[in-house]
């Protein structure tokens, strides 16, 4: 049938990823769809999500992966009723908030790379990020109680060159030649820091009466081939066949970090009433899709003055 909606159609796409009005020529991707192996995925249906959402508060909380689920869902869900932008805040808008009156359905996104508490890399400041992974980052945390259902997804950003601090000292680095600081790497830092947020949205969630919804992306292969921004990048224009890619290595074990640590926090979660924790599983689909970035159509058409 096509999707709900596609580049031209939908106000809300960020012009760095607008591929069809930058001048990709192939639409086919348009028209595949995910089929999983146990289950009939129905199509997605506006009208339904808002009768199932009606009064809720849904946010995105996370990466540039939280960033396009919740644009891709704007999207969808515009094809039937207008979203009021009500709340723009941060560089490149990146807390933002709509609102469906026909519903009482608020959408937000919160833009937190680390979950927990940290200070990006910049022009101005230091060379590398600093994480405090025992903190929450409250620039989400402090909005949990008007919150019904959170989603998740971080992953790449831990990859960066960092300084670790837990308990008010420094608990050691990733990649950060001249400071004298003990390598560590990331996995473990990155366990605490989904640790850190799901026993925040726990014990706030629990004590407010008002129960949550949690899911947590698992870990998002790149979905491209190449340099992420050069020419050459995403050559591909259809996903691997089954067999053809497999999840291994780095891919595995972010993966396996964020499946271990949801499920130590359901059985935490047991005791309370109105407290749903799920992971949402798109490691392998992710890495199946070596199409799934602009590549060089970020940029309004790239090959126009003869670059092939």
């Amino acid at each position: 049938m096509g999707p709900l909606y596609n580049g031209t159609t939908c106000g809300t796409i960020k012009e760095g990823q607008n591929c069809i009005t930058h001048g990709r020529p192939d639409l086919g991707y348009l028209y595949w769809r995910w089929q999983p192996s146990q289950c009939n995925l129905p199509r997605f249906d506006p009208n339904t999500f808002f009768n199932l959402l009606s009064n809720k508060h849904i946010a995105f909380v996370g990466d540039s992966m939280a960033r396009n689920q919740l644009e891709s869902l704007l999207c969808m869900l515009a094809t039937a009723s207008y979203p009021n932008l009500v709340y723009k805040n941060g560089e490149d808008n990146k807390f933002r908030r709509w609102h469906f009156a026909s519903h009482n359905i608020t959408v937000s996104v919160y833009w937190s790379p680390f979950l927990v508490k940290g200070v990006e890399k910049s022009k101005t400041g230091p060379d590398h990020n600093e994480l405090y992974v025992d903190v929450v980052d409250e620039r989400w945390g402090s909005d949990l109680e008007h919150i019904d259902m959170v989603v998740l997804s971080i992953g790449h950003w831990f990859l960066h060159p960092a300084v670790y601090y837990e308990g008010g000292s420094v608990l050691g680095c990733h990649y950060c030649a001249g400071l004298n600081h003990t390598e560590i790497g990331f996995y473990d830092v990155m366990r605490k820091a989904i640790k850190t947020a799901l026993k925040a949205i726990i014990e706030r969630k629990s004590t407010d009466g008002n129960g949550i919804d949690v899911f947590l992306t698992s870990f998002s292969p790149s979905h491209f081939e190449g340099e992420w921004d050069k020419a050459g990048a995403c050559p591909k224009t259809k996903p691997y066949e089954e067999g053809e890619k497999m999840v291994e290595g780095m891919d595995a074990d972010m993966r396996s970090i964020a499946i271990e640590e949801m499920e130590a926090a359901k059985v935490n979660a047991k005791q309370f009433k109105g407290l749903r924790l799920e992971t949402l599983d798109v490691t392998k689909l992710s890495l199946m899709r070596p199409d799934g970035h602009p590549g060089p159509y970020m940029y309004p058409f790239p090959f126009a003055n003869g670059v092939q």
